[in-house]
């Protein structure tokens, strides 16, 4: 019957050890030496082995626990490492890593706490912390942050009780193009086998401009060419025209919206328009992007379009069908990012 040597002393466990190698190379058979010692033959053949690699002084009693230098973060550690990664990057840590990886977190916790883990360690801390691998959201390094917070809890709030109190409705504006070549989705296939799909090597397009509201109305246009003065004004006529009352649009601050001959015509039409500017480098705030993404997604990045009106009539056609989604329109309103402006 073999004993578990684990629950042994370091001491026993090396005089064991040195009497199983002796008798091992006087010639008893590693079968025999486990039977007549009480240990596993597992045990046994580990033992030899390292007394061939490293002779009879390698069994000496070696040392438990964890290596020198590693060890547990106790619970203040823990939260420090916690604020850290969720308050700045690791590039602004001058770590020489770009996103939070097990390996940049193991790194800030040796630099930061004198620890070193494994990477086994460090991912069990994170699912511990509640953190899991996500795709980054891109923000430019122009944006201003400060106006961006000014603009959601001052500037946005005046704007939406002004629009109440003259019986205004808000709109959000935005435009985009779109490209034949443009693919979207994934397939299933097996591992290693990437799909091929088919489609037209022309290179065509078509540009879009649209407004949504909360309420889940929406208006577009569809147009060849370059996003021009003459082609926004059109929209904003046609806006006009489409509303029975004063419209209140939110647009980014493309040169076209900042425009002068943009600014006559607001100006001129002032009694029922209204033209809004957003803070720059911020177009999670402006909802009508998600309606591009949407597009993109679900009816160019979809369909294989061989020609410009076949794309054209793809584009139209999946927009009039969200007009009569006004559901899918609010829920635009409902992401975390732009939920001030339900």
């Amino acid at each position: 019957m073999t004993s578990d040597g684990r629950k042994l002393d370091r001491s026993t466990q090396a005089h064991i050890r040195r009497q199983v190698a002796l008798a091992v190379r006087k010639g008893m058979t590693q079968v025999d030496a486990a039977k007549i010692f009480g240990m596993s033959l597992r045990f046994v053949q580990k033992t030899c082995a390292r007394a061939r690699d490293g002779g009879l002084r390698s069994l000496k009693a070696d040392h438990r626990g964890r290596p020198a230098g590693a060890g547990r973060l106790d619970g203040t550690q823990q939260a420090r490492i916690y604020r850290i990664i969720t308050g700045k990057m690791p590039d602004q840590l001058r770590l020489p890593f770009y996103l939070w990886t097990r390996q940049a977190v193991a790194a800030l916790i040796k630099r930061e706490c004198g620890a070193e883990l494994s990477l086994t360690t460090v991912g069990r801390y994170l699912k511990a912390w509640g953190m899991t691998a996500q795709k980054p959201v891109r923000r430019a390094y122009e944006r201003n942050d400060e106006a961006i917070a000014l603009w959601c809890s001052k500037i946005y709030p005046a704007l939406a009780r002004q629009a109440k109190r003259e019986g205004a409705q808000i709109y959000w504006g935005d435009e985009m193009g779109l490209r034949s070549d443009h693919v979207a989705g994934t397939s299933f296939a097996p591992i290693g086998k990437t799909p091929v799909v088919r489609a037209t090597g022309q290179r065509f397009g078509c540009n879009m401009i649209s407004s949504i509201t909360n309420r889940g109305a929406m208006a577009f246009m569809v147009f060849a060419g370059k996003f021009s003065n003459p082609v926004f004004i059109e929209f904003l006529r046609r806006l006009l025209k489409h509303s029975t009352t004063k419209v209140v649009l939110i647009v980014d601050g493309h040169p076209v919206h900042r425009s002068s001959a943009v600014r006559d015509f607001v100006a001129r039409n002032a009694a029922r328009l209204r033209l809004v500017i957003l803070p720059g480098y911020c177009p999670e705030l402006n909802p009508d992007e998600l309606l591009n993404q949407d597009v993109k997604t679900n009816a160019l990045g979809k369909s294989r379009p061989t020609n410009k009106a076949e794309l054209v009539r793809t584009v139209r056609g999946h927009l009039h069908r969200r007009q009569k989604q006004p559901r899918v329109i609010r829920n635009l309103f409902r992401e975390k990012h732009v939920r001030y402006a339900a």
